[in-house]
């Protein structure tokens, strides 16, 4: 056996040995400070307070759950410095960097009702929230209905007269809208839900919004989201050839220039208050949406008490570091309240903010929804420790067996998965703040009226608290044993990712085709080197928490560690391809080299929307996932070459998932937001 493969082998058995299951990183006394002290009780009568608001973003029903927020954190010790609402314009048209703020709207009452062939009340507002599509204009329509099927593309109306008529569909109640009214000339429109997850929940409505472009908002009628079964009854009917004629009734403000509120509470820290590690749930949603996310809200909230009432009462040291709580409209709330805070930026920036917490939808009933809790990892554009840290803080939860007077009996059910966007912990990786998402799935009332209060587990959100608060307690107040710990615990686990790497490398040579061998070597090769860079920047996330010298030898032997450990995968890949082709070396193939730098010229993620959405003639699709277009405006930081680019891509997502990045951000230029150093 060579030097390479002794040396593979000894470090596989290293990494193996150290991530056996870990003891816990959280002291035993302060485990059980908070075990004892989190409420997942508590946690549950907020989600249920929370959940009766219609919390729409820029709506007076989101203000009144943010009220309550406010007030109970005012209850439980916060001063009016330390815990306040910031409100920013929400009109529609007013945009915070690159986003559009959605308008304030507000309704009172609404109904939908068939009058032929006969007279029948299908459904209404307020007593079904969901009824009415979010962004209605108030309005009163009698008129024919007609069938578009899914209503989303100009196809679907070809040959179909909707000039004065309501329109009824199964697509998403703003897409539909803004094709059959204001294309196409329909009154209002009448969608239903009709996939999968309907066909076995029948009686369940969508959630679904207008979102009015800016140029839209003075020409937004009104639509109704109806169930699956309410939907096919009307759709039967009409497809039977008979006259169908409803009147839809919508009534109060409709849209209107408002604000949108951001919760903000401050635990300050005793020694180093300016360096921050924040806490974010998102408040919004329509009434009900109990898990998505009446859970995380209510779950930052209970966790704000414990911290509070323990500290306070000197039963638990104060944290050294300042822990802040934020209660956000999702994306859009939290661009302005970023924006609004330049300080609000990582160490690689010159900031103080060391780690976001975000928790969206942490208290699913796991036996009545069948799903599991989900912690994302921070994506390779960022690599940090806190994944590390929150996993055992995982295992510590599930090792205590928590139980609630009126909580499931489900076992504890989660998994650690690679970067995931979908909520706000992307504002804040944006700005160079590692940021994870704890969330649940899957989950069949996701936006819809069966998100309710009675399938969030009392149980399971104590669990998420614990993993929550433990994190920001342990990585608050890092003393020295407790950092060398975690350089152990952080090193072994960094083994581990980078030996699956070398695992995947592998097997693209092995599986390659001989003539494009060179080229899947490249790409193992690249695989194997960014995987070491994200472990070695990772560990060295570290000595954010603790720079003692001793922490900083244990940290550059680990990295060291790694280092030679990536050599040893890289001489095997070039060995397997070398044994593919029977010759002592390949070669790899040729990057074309692209040392243009683009800068960006805007904060926070960009739109959705960008760059389609301003170009003139959009290009052929790019074929890129959201992730990964998230990941590419990550990776433009002014210093690094588009070949750069490529290989941070190529090592994150694989080859095959970046084709035509390029094309992405050459459209990026073009439409402004980033330019050519």
């Amino acid at each position: 056996m060579n030097k390479g493969r002794n040396l593979l082998c000894l470090f596989f058995l290293f990494s193996q040995a150290l991530s056996q299951p870990s003891q816990d990183l959280l002291d035993a006394r302060v485990r059980a400070l908070l075990h004892e002290s989190l409420s997942g009780e508590l946690a549950k009568d907020h989600v249920i307070q929370i959940s009766r608001h219609h919390r729409i973003q820029g709506s007076r029903g989101y203000r009144a759950a943010a009220q309550y927020v406010l007030e109970q954190l005012r209850a439980c010790g916060y001063s009016d410095k330390d815990a306040y609402i910031e409100s920013y314009k929400s009109d529609g048209r007013v945009v915070y960097q690159t986003w559009q703020s959605p308008s304030g709207w507000d309704i009172s009452w609404g109904e939908l009702r068939m009058m032929e062939p006969y007279e029948e009340r299908i459904v209404g507002y307020p007593e079904i929230a969901m009824s009415v599509i979010t962004y209605s204009n108030p309005g009163d329509v009698t008129a024919e209905l007609v069938w578009v099927g899914e209503g989303t593309s100009d196809e679907n109306y070809k040959g179909k007269d909707v000039v004065g008529k309501i329109v009824l569909a199964t697509g998403y109640g703003g897409s539909v809208h803004r094709l059959a009214v204001l294309k196409y000339g329909a009154k209002a429109v009448v969608c239903y839900l009709d996939d999968d997850r309907a066909k076995d929940h029948p009686d369940m409505l969508q959630y679904t919004g207008m979102w009015p472009r800016t140029e839209e908002l003075d020409r937004v009628t009104f639509g109704f989201n109806l169930s699956h079964r309410q939907g096919e009854k009307l759709r039967n009917l009409v497809l039977e050839g008979k006259k169908v004629v409803v009147r839809g009734q919508v009534k109060g403000i409709g849209l209107e220039p408002y604000f949108m509120d951001v919760v903000v509470a401050h635990l300050r820290g005793s020694e180093k208050p300016q360096e921050e590690l924040v806490l974010s749930a998102h408040l919004d949603h329509p009434k009900e949406s109990a898990n998505d996310n009446a859970s995380g809200s209510a779950a930052i909230l209970d966790i704000a008490r414990t911290l509070k009432e323990l500290t306070d009462s000197g039963r638990m040291p104060k944290l050294k570091r300042s822990v802040r709580f934020v209660w956000v409209p999702e994306w859009n709330g939290t661009m302005p309240y970023i924006d609004a805070h330049p300080e609000l930026v990582g160490p690689e920036l010159g900031g103080k903010f060391l780690a976001n917490l975000n928790m969206d939808m942490v208290g699913e009933n796991e036996e009545l929804l069948h799903s599991k809790l989900i912690l994302t990892r921070t994506p390779n554009s960022i690599p940090s420790i806190l994944i590390d840290v929150m996993e055992n803080m995982t295992q510590m939860a599930d090792a205590l067996n928590i139980r609630t007077p009126r909580g499931s009996l489900s076992e504890f059910n989660y998994r650690i998965v690679p970067y995931s966007g979908g909520s706000d912990h992307m504002m804040f990786i944006d700005r160079k703040i590692p940021g994870v998402m704890m969330v649940h799935g899957p989950d069949y009332t996701h936006h819809t009226s069966d998100d309710t209060p009675d399938k969030v587990d009392p149980v399971e959100l104590a669990r998420s608290e614990m993993i929550a608060a433990g994190t920001v307690v342990f990585l608050s107040n890092l003393a020295t044993n407790q950092a060398l710990d975690l350089v152990y615990l952080a090193g072994a686990n960094a083994m581990q990712r980078l030996g699956q790497a070398g695992r995947n490398a592998a097997r693209l040579v092995l599986d390659s085709p001989p003539d494009r061998l060179p080229d899947f070597l490249r790409e193992a090769m690249i695989v194997i080197d960014e995987n070491a860079r994200v472990a070695k920047e990772g560990l060295a996330t570290i000595l954010w928490f603790n720079s003692e010298t001793e922490i900083q030898r244990a940290t550059k032997k680990s990295t060291e560690q790694i280092g030679a450990y990536a050599g040893a995968l890289l001489e095997e890949v070039r060995q397997d391809a070398a044994m593919r082709l029977g010759k002592k070396s390949v070669p790899t193939s040729r990057a074309v080299v692209d040392n243009r730098v683009p800068v960006r010229l805007t904060r926070g993620p960009l739109d959705f929307g960008l760059p389609e959405s301003k170009l003139a003639q959009p290009r052929e699709p790019y074929q890129l996932n959201g992730d990964v277009r998230f990941e590419i405006v990550n990776f433009i930081d002014g210093k690094r070459t588009m070949a750069e680019i490529e290989r941070c891509l190529i090592g994150e997502f694989g080859r095959a998932a970046v084709a035509r990045f390029d094309h992405f951000i050459e459209d990026l230029v073009t439409v402004g937001v980033v330019k050519w150093k």
